[in-house]
Formats: structure tokens, sequence, C-alpha cells
């Protein structure tokens, strides 16, 4: 009885990471960009009572085996790039990704980071960057003497020039993408960071070797869907209470056990 113990609590405590995925999810569900997360699970070891196989005679032998479970732990939470929806702002620095690929982005400490968040910005100094100030890779100045900035869905940036009506290319986006996308760690601030596991980035321009093409004036939206997330959160908190109810079960029948001595 005291496995059983160990079991449940085993449950209670995978079924609490579910909630914390679930709730981390339901609280970005207005964040541009952001990808939710899975929690994924798997069982313990078993303790075998009775090998499977094991001989009941000489001339038979046992066909199912006696296996007792131990429990359940969580194995990995893996981020689902699905591409969320994209939503009309009419802002000329809004850039979203239809199909694959990241935005680069240069961290204050020169590291390269990537996000599928693309609510842009101009610096003082007419940089292109997101709302933490950082700049997007490549870098692209927009000079003070264009108006009219257009965004192409091959990335190409382009001006135009009010005192000769010409149209002035300022500069190339480039995307990137990755073998494995659900191996980039996340470092917050809808950004990521490439690791062992995402692979090597695949830089490219837009519309190219597979890349997404770049929307002007729209953003992505989370792929986040509420009434999934409800039903993630109400299956996990009843998966606790039976959980709990399973150690109270056994903790009155140790309590029945004890009391024979009496």
């Amino acid at each position: 009885m005291i496995r059983g113990l160990y079991t449940a609590a085993t449950g209670m405590n995978s079924m609490q990471h579910q909630i914390d995925v679930t709730s981390n999810n339901i609280s970005n569900v207005n964040t541009a960009g952001f990808k939710k997360d899975r929690a994924e699970f798997q069982d313990l070891m078993y303790e075998s009572l009775n090998y499977t196989a094991g001989r009941t005679s000489q001339n038979t032998i046992n066909p199912t085996g006696m296996d007792v479970g131990l429990g359940v732990r969580i194995s990995g939470i893996q981020k689902d790039f699905l591409q969320g929806d994209l939503k009309n702002t009419s802002n000329p620095l809004d850039i979203a990704i239809e199909g694959k690929g990241f935005f680069q982005i240069t961290l204050p400490n020169g590291e390269i980071a990537y996000t599928r968040n693309g609510q842009f910005k101009v610096s003082d100094e007419g940089n292109i960057v997101n709302g933490n100030g950082y700049l997007l890779e490549p870098q692209i100045t927009i000079p003070d003497n264009l108006v009219d900035i257009s965004i192409g869905t091959d990335g190409i940036v382009t001006g135009k020039d009010p005192a000769t009506e010409e149209e002035v290319e300022i500069g190339q986006i480039t995307i990137t993408d990755f073998i494995n996308p659900a191996g980039l760690t996340p470092i917050g601030e809808s950004l990521y960071r490439a690791s062992e596991a995402s692979g090597d980035p695949i830089d490219g321009n837009p519309t190219e070797d597979q890349l997404g093409a770049l929307r002007q004036g729209m953003i992505e939206l989370s792929n986040v869907k509420l009434v999934n997330e409800m039903v993630d959160l109400i299956t996990a908190q009843r998966a606790y209470e039976a959980n709990s109810k399973a150690i109270t079960t056994t903790d009155s029948m140790l309590d029945t056990v004890n009391r024979l001595k009496r």
C-alpha cells in the first residue's frame, strides 16, 4: 500500500506541471507570435511481480506476467510552431511571416536570437528594432527623407523620395529556419536561442527555399486556442483530484491495518 502513496504522488506532481504549462499558454493568448507549449509524459519503471513468459509449470508459461507501474513523470515540454492567425493592423512596421521562418534579432551582447513577433518600431537613429529596442538583423536604417515605407513579400524594403517621387531600395529583410524548431531554447521576450537540438540556422530571403512570405501591416497572433486550453485545464484538475483521492484511500487502508493490532 505504501507503493500507492508514492505512485499517486507522482501523478499529482505531473498534473501540477500540466496546469503550469496550460496556465502559461492561457496567459499568453494575446502575445503576438507566441507558440503554445505541450507537456508530454511517460510512465516510470515497473516492478515485476512475475516476469512475462515465466514458467508456471514444466510445460506452460505465464502469458502476461504481473508488472505493477510506479507512476508517471513529465518527459518534456515541447513548443508547437503551428502557424497562428494573421491580424491586419495597418501599421507599416508590423510584419508577419506566413509560413516557415523566424526574424533575426541582435541582443545587446551581440548574440543573435530569433522570434516570430514582428511588431517592429523605428529607433531614434532610424533603425528598425523590436519592442525592446533590439536591432533587426541584418540592420536596416530608414533615411529621414523617405516616406511611404513598403516591405515586399520577398523582404525588400523600399521608400519614396518625396522630392523626386522615385522609389528607393533601403535594404533586405532575411529570415531563418531550423531543421528542428522545437529544439530552440526560449529565453523570454518572445525570443529563442539556437541549440544543438534545433540544428544550425538556415538563412535566406522570404519566399525562397521553402521559407515563408512577409506580410506588411499584419501580425501573427498566438496559436493558443482557449477552448482547448480550458479542456486541458479541467482534465488536469480532475486527474489531480483523482490522485489526491488515491492517497486518501491508501492512507485510510493503512489506518485500518494499524488499528487491527488494538
